[in-house]
């Protein structure tokens, strides 16, 4: 088995200038071919200590793609800041990655960043194969006084993470060809954000895969030297059909649905099974929002808080006043997002309006520890989840005064993502929790997490309680075609340290329950709720 390349960077070369062993050339803008001696100061024999200008970022830029397309590793690497790190990855490139070919185009600078166009060939036993994405680079002034490149590793392909590198050769288990829960193979170029996920069961699980033969890819290399994600197939391999919980028209929806908003992650699960149903992010190749972000999830845990408040003996007629501010003895203030008031709302008016005063002013009826044992005991937030993929399950860390009012309204230490936030959905409608999972259980073949779930009175009053807040409450206007008997909703808005606060909103109809995140996307029901409605009506 022969394997392939340490980082590369994938660049372009001066139309009219290159022609070294197949490495292509580039069309370099109009602006970039009037100076070429512009990676150079003029400013004179001092030492230069200002940013570089446009036309030293340009010809820079110009320089480094020409000499790195060219093959001529040296002067490329001579042109960065990290010479013997640059040098690493620019022979690997070619001789590890086996790009026999590249054709570089660059973009319209942004200020000191230059975007380019990768356009490389790739070549392996016998097989070739094109291989195009877009990356970009920074000149920065050098210890020199000159400008150079800046070295990142995400210079060479944007998905690399400092230490990792890059690798052509053939695949390290054989194919898999991943169905969905109705025996649809799932390709994940029309899926995109299904790709690090069948990178993790293939390395996981391949091996007990039986049949088939491995093909030839380009993947990344962690740091660790495990495989993270297969970037490229130059030749399949026959495989065989590994099954997932998936299903192929409620993924289409998902991805569909999160490329409205930027930094929005959505999943989907399946109530009854845990099953995961869906799972997205925009962008499909940055942070995994669905399931490893770890951020407050605002409101969208008002729903384990009710819970809590009701296992206490709460009832949703009971009268709590919601006022437009509100302190706890000893505490802090608090406002409501809606900037609503009711001196006359019960529990039930609070929870469907997100009245924040209103939960505060119940702190005394629940302890320091009862979110988190309501978390781990009926949510079961707290175990570690086995997914088959990589997950987080979330934090309820608890506490006193002020970290406990916040908790209750979704803020202070909680650590929550999509994938936490649909399983308090799920178990909310169903009142029994069901590890989240994206493989059949005798597939993962291991212990996955447990907890009692929730006394039928409690599950019985918090689907009224959310299906209020569908029909009539914060989130009646997203889950608008959604409020048959059998939905519920809750919206979120997590402060996040930034002008807008990130917008959540979770969903269930039926068996299905959704929850997506938008960062930095202001109101819930306005950002995240259109998100989960779509999912919702493809299920």
């Amino acid at each position: 088995m022969q394997r392939g390349a340490k980082l590369g960077i994938v660049g372009g070369v001066v139309a009219g200038m290159l022609g070294v062993a197949g490495y292509g050339v580039y069309n370099v803008l109009d602006a970039l071919n009037s100076d070429s001696t512009s990676s150079t100061s003029k400013a004179g024999s001092a030492k230069s200590t200002a940013p570089p200008d446009a036309k030293e970022i340009a010809g820079t830029a110009a320089d480094f793609l020409a000499a790195w397309a060219a093959g001529d590793t040296a002067k490329a690497a001579g042109l960065t800041d990290s010479v013997q790190t640059a040098t690493t990855a620019l022979s690997g490139y070619k001789d590890k990655a086996h790009v026999s070919a590249v054709t570089l185009t660059p973009g319209t600078a942004v200020g000191a960043k230059v975007p380019f166009n990768v356009a490389a060939t790739l070549s392996f036993q016998g097989k070739t194969s094109p291989w195009a994405y877009d990356s970009a680079l920074t000149v920065i002034r050098g210890a020199s006084g000159k400008p150079v490149v800046q070295w990142k590793a995400a210079v060479v392909h944007p998905k690399l993470a400092e230490g990792a590198s890059l690798e052509t050769g053939t695949a390290k288990q054989a194919t898999l060809d991943f169905t969905d829960r109705n025996g649809k193979v799932l390709d994940a170029v029309k899926y995109p954000s299904l790709g690090r996920f069948f990178t993790q069961l293939r390395t996981k699980y391949g091996s007990k895969a039986s049949g088939g033969t491995p093909g030839v890819e380009t993947w990344i290399d962690g740091a660790d030297g495990t495989v993270t994600e297969t970037l490229h197939v130059i030749a399949k391999g026959t495989g065989s059909k590994f099954p997932t919980t998936l299903d192929a028209d409620i993924q289409a929806a998902a991805e569909k649905a999160v490329l409205k908003r930027s930094g929005s992650a959505v999943t989907a699960l399946d109530s009854h099974t845990g099953g995961i149903l869906a799972v997205a992010n925009n962008p499909a190749t940055g942070q995994n929002l669905a399931f490893g972000a770890q951020i407050a999830p605002g409101s969208t845990f008002k729903v384990l808080t009710a819970a809590a408040l009701l296992k206490a003996g709460v009832k949703p007629g009971d009268p709590v006043s919601c006022a437009v501010q509100y302190a706890a003895p000893q505490g802090k203030p608090y406002t409501n997002v809606e900037k609503s008031s009711n001196p006359k709302a019960d529990f039930r008016w609070d929870f469907a309006n997100s009245c924040n005063t209103g939960f505060v002013r119940l702190s005394d009826e629940i302890k320091p520890d009862t979110l988190p044992s309501v978390a781990r005991d009926s949510f079961g937030i707290g175990p570690a989840w086995n997914c088959g993929v990589q997950c987080l399950e979330g934090k309820v860390p608890g506490g006193t005064g002020d970290e406990k009012t916040s908790e209750m309204i979704g803020q202070g230490q909680l650590q929550m993502n999509p994938l936490t936030v649909a399983s308090i959905g799920a178990t909310a409608s169903t009142g029994s929790f069901h590890q989240p999972r994206m493989v059949p259980l005798d597939v993962i073949g291991a212990p996955v997490a447990k907890a009692g779930g929730l006394p039928s009175g409690v599950t019985s009053d918090l689907r009224s309680m959310m299906h209020t807040t569908a029909v009539s409450g914060t989130a009646a206007q997203a889950m608008s075609g959604l409020q048959s008997s059998g939905c519920g909703a809750k919206t979120g808005s997590a402060e996040a340290g930034s002008t807008q606060p990130n917008g959540w909103f979770l969903g269930y109809c039926g068996d299905v329950s959704v929850a997506a995140v938008v960062l930095n996307g202001g109101h819930g029901g306005d950002s995240a709720g259109p998100i989960v409605a779509a999912v919702l009506k493809a299920s």
